[in-house]
């Protein structure tokens, strides 16, 4: 196969046949040729010829604006998309629906606590449409359109997505907001811990995860009891669109979340009108850092990182480790706030071929199957000119990639990359010229790999406590000295530690979310909800009765 052919070239019948190369694990018999019943689009028949429409959500009600943009299909840049944005003049309403929202939120401990039953309901019964066949394939099909990925890959975003509402199911929502007691000093005094709810919020989320990241954190904000207005990259906002669709089948009552499709500064505008008590930003640190100083410091920040891996001087399980490699740093084509950005490779490894390992497993990604495909937010002229600027320091080199895909139909606006290493010196790596040229964040398929003696572990560890943003992490080693040693004198939020130490795939299960920094937000587990979406309010009841000897005494 020489090329993609164009989505406009073929029938209905034909792009399904076609996609057929990216859902390898789903026979033709179990494929629905309909849509799930509140799906607005048909994700195979997607073209220029059969565009979808999302539309806002505000107030209840689905909206078109006055102004439509065209979401180019990142595999042939067929307009096949069209989103209703939103313009900085026509955000009244959206301020207006999250004032309308008071700081006490739309349920809280004391007041509609109903509601924290009503999404226990929602929540089981969106987790029974998501596990069906025919819905989930929609959603890893949906996913695959906008955020070219490889079907499992795809999946695993569904299926973390449905175990997350599985395990928020029935009284699971309500436990969220389990409180405390302290006895007081006399008869009718108590106090009382609660976790309270922000009241009017906001979200935004990347492109890279179009249905696991924003889902998980709006029904986080609602569990709590705060009204959201959502915005998702509107490049893949289509996802999320079909999502709560399908919640308000499941009971989600239309007016609890606003959804918007805008560019940045009008969603810049709307925080600053609206005003809302906490805003959750996923994405580019440069972003967060302006929407922290616009909001005045009410913000939770799951910001990107260059995300590093230490292999420790234990060796074993190299092939393993070379496919654990290769996975956290090419899978999604290294689109992933957590993939490995850079290998710090121990000098006992260098005779287990662990890089011919990697660069055999990294050649056999593919643009057929989506193993390897477009990078949606950094040109393949930009990654070039990057890895033409490493490769000015001295000792560095190619240890393979660094190329363009060949033969592919990819929109110059995205980039097109081979999965690519490149070895940079550790000393040279360390110098203060180089330093913030090396740990800059490529979001492509792209990684850094170095190598340290066993009396360079400090200079690995100075070059970790340097970096500005800690999210993920992996320590691949099962000497429990060094473990020790090196979690100990590091910082990223989620790490993960022993030979099958990886730096992505965060299922459900584990806090993920970054660490060092007041305003990191998690996501997936209860402790990530409450901390990111409730703030402690402490109630003093104290309601006597009075001694029956008492008087009033003198003042003080």
């Amino acid at each position: 196969m020489n090329r993609f052919i164009s989505y406009r070239e073929l029938g209905a019948g034909a792009r399904r046949a076609a996609w057929s190369w990216f859902s390898p694990s789903i026979s033709l018999a179990s494929r629905s040729v309909h849509s799930p019943s509140f799906a607005t689009v048909d994700v195979e028949d997607l073209s220029s010829s059969h565009p979808a429409e999302v539309k806002n959500l505000v107030q209840g009600n689905w909206k078109t604006s006055a102004n439509w943009s065209s979401i180019l299909d990142p595999l042939n840049g067929d307009r096949f998309i069209k989103v209703a944005e939103v313009q900085e003049t026509e955000i009244k309403p959206l301020v207006k629906s999250l004032s309308k929202c008071p700081k006490y939120g739309l349920h809280n401990p004391l007041r509609a606590q109903d509601r924290y039953v009503m999404y226990g309901d929602i929540s089981a019964k969106a987790a029974n449409m998501l596990a069906q066949p025919e819905v989930s394939h929609f959603f890893t099909r949906l996913i695959q359109r906008v955020s070219p990925k490889s079907y499992k890959q795809a999946l695993a975003e569904v299926n973390v997505s449905q175990k997350f509402l599985e395990n928020f199911s029935g009284d699971q929502v309500r436990f969220l907001a389990r409180s405390f007691a302290v006895p007081g000093n006399h008869l009718g005094q108590h106090s009382h811990g609660y976790r309270w709810p922000y009241g009017p919020v906001a979200i935004i989320t990347p492109f890279n995860f179009p249905l696991e990241i924003p889902l998980l954190q709006v029904m986080g904000a609602l569990y709590m009891g705060n009204k959201p207005v959502l915005k998702v990259d509107s490049k893949v906002s289509i996802v999320m669109e079909q999502m709560l669709r399908l919640l308000h089948d499941c009971g989600l009552p239309m007016e609890d979340v606003d959804f918007i499709n805008s560019d940045g500064i009008t969603m810049n505008k709307l925080l600053i009108e609206a005003k809302p008590q906490m805003t959750l930003f996923t994405g580019s640190s440069h972003v967060a850092e302006k929407l922290a100083s616009d909001l005045n410091g009410r913000i939770k920040l799951e910001d990107a990182g260059f995300d590093w891996k230490i292999l420790g001087p234990d060796v074993q399980e190299v092939d393993y480790v070379a496919w654990v490699c290769d996975q956290d740093a090419y899978a999604c084509s290294g689109q992933k706030c957590s993939a490995q950005s850079i290998l710090f490779v121990h000098e006992n490894w260098a005779s287990t071929g662990l890089i011919d390992k990697l660069q055999c497993l990294a050649g056999k990604r593919k643009l057929e199957d989506l193993t390897i495909g477009p990078v949606l937010t950094v040109t393949t002229a930009s990654m070039l000119e990057h890895i033409h600027k490493l490769l000015k320091i001295p000792g560095s080199k190619i240890l393979f990639g660094g190329e363009p895909l060949e033969n592919h139909s990819i929109p110059e606006v995205y980039g097109a990359l081979k999965p690519t290493a490149l070895f940079v010196p550790l000393g040279e790596m360390l110098k203060t010229d180089n330093f913030e040229l090396v740990t800059r964040e490529i979001f492509g398929p792209f990684q850094i790999i170095t190598e340290y003696r066993h009396d360079q572990l400090e200079l690995v560890l100075d070059a970790c406590e340097r970096m500005h943003a800690h999210l993920t992490a992996a320590v691949v080693s099962n000497d429990p000295l060094f473990l020790q040693d090196v979690i100990g004198r590091s910082v990223n939020g989620t790490t993960y530690a022993g030979i099958r130490a990886r730096t992505t795939g965060a299922p459900q299960n584990h806090w993920f979310g970054p660490a060092g920094d007041p305003r990191g937000a998690g996501i997936g587990t209860p402790e990530a909800i409450k901390l990111v979406w409730s703030c402690h309010r402490e109630v003093i009841y104290d309601i006597g009765p009075l001694p029956k000897d008492w008087e009033v005494p003198a003042a003080t």
